[in-house]
């Protein structure tokens, strides 16, 4: 924490909750930047005064025990309810203070990270971000937890937004080998897709249900050549004839073995979501990388 914020909950019991969140006592250390052997010995300290064990140890990682259990509900408020104190304290001092976790697509590394980075250093030196690549479904999974307080996601349409904030809507494309003439005639419609080799992630991912639902609302057949759990991955099956994938075409474009049209009748989007942790507090700070985020986002569409 840092040396200017006030400290109302004991520091060890924010290690108790980065342990819960990791599962682990080494992935607790690496998020924490600490030594394993001193989450070890806060934990320890904190058994002692408890007089109770708040872990299990397995092979696998650590797991609550009962008591630990029946505190963290109450430990997690209190520590919610001190990280808003401490940020009104700061705010007093008319400059945002703390950590803010960030989570970003791969596709979003280009364009948000630098220029996020520079912004919050120019504008906010009191904030320190922590900034975190990674698949949707994996960046979900950490806000879910709390081990992110903001991340750019994918949304597969509108529905599912929810209380995000849409950065951008951006059409799926058809991707396949250089050449193919099926490419080549700008957008193709979602008909022709019938009977054609997909590469396509295996279920249950959000596209390829959302895949198997317009087969069913459109009466097509969409075959399922290859299943494939990475973008990159299928593109590489793509660029030497293994089929077609779908997929948002990168604002970099694409790999040169590679061309994609848009899909159409009807036109298939999916949305770029900067979303919230439910678990993770609005301080100030997050408040304010929100508010770049979406200006970075806002300067991009303008250009």
């Amino acid at each position: 924490m840092d040396a200017a914020t006030p400290t109302i909950i004991d520091p060890r019991w924010r290690v108790f909750l980065r342990v819960v969140a990791s599962g682990s006592l080494s992935k607790a250390a690496a998020a924490l930047d600490m030594p394993q052997s001193m989450v070890s010995r806060h934990i320890a300290q904190l058994e002692r005064e408890c007089g109770e064990r708040l872990f299990r140890r397995t092979g696998r990682g650590v797991h609550l025990t009962e008591v630990g259990e029946l505190l963290l509900p109450r430990i997690a408020r209190l520590a919610e309810e001190a990280d808003a104190l401490a940020d009104d304290v700061r705010s007093v001092r008319g400059q945002p203070v703390g950590e803010v976790l960030v989570g970003m697509l791969p596709s979003a590394v280009g364009q948000y990270a630098g220029a996020l980075f520079a912004a919050a250093r120019e504008q906010m030196p009191g904030v320190r971000l922590h900034l975190s690549e990674g698949a949707s479904a994996q960046l979900d999974e950490h806000l879910r937890e709390g081990r992110l307080d903001m991340a750019i996601v994918l949304r597969e349409d509108e529905a599912h937004v929810d209380d995000g904030h849409v950065l951008a809507r951006l059409p799926l494309q058809l991707v396949g080998r250089l050449g193919d003439p099926l490419l080549a005639g700008g957008d193709v419609p979602l008909a022709a897709l019938a009977d054609l080799p997909l590469i396509v992630p295996s279920r249950p991912h959000v596209l390829r249900a959302r895949l198997d639902r317009l087969g069913v609302e459109h009466g097509l057949r969409l075959r399922a050549a290859v299943e494939v759990d990475s973008v990159r991955l299928q593109y590489e099956v793509a660029a030497v004839g293994g089929g077609y994938a779908i997929a948002i075409v990168p604002p970099a474009g694409l790999d040169p073995r590679l061309a994609a049209c848009r899909i159409a009748r009807p036109v298939l989007e999916r949305y770029v979501v900067l979303a919230e942790s439910p678990r993770r507090p609005r301080t100030r700070a997050s408040r304010e990388v929100l508010r770049l985020i979406r200006q970075l986002a806002s300067r991009d569409m303008a250009g």
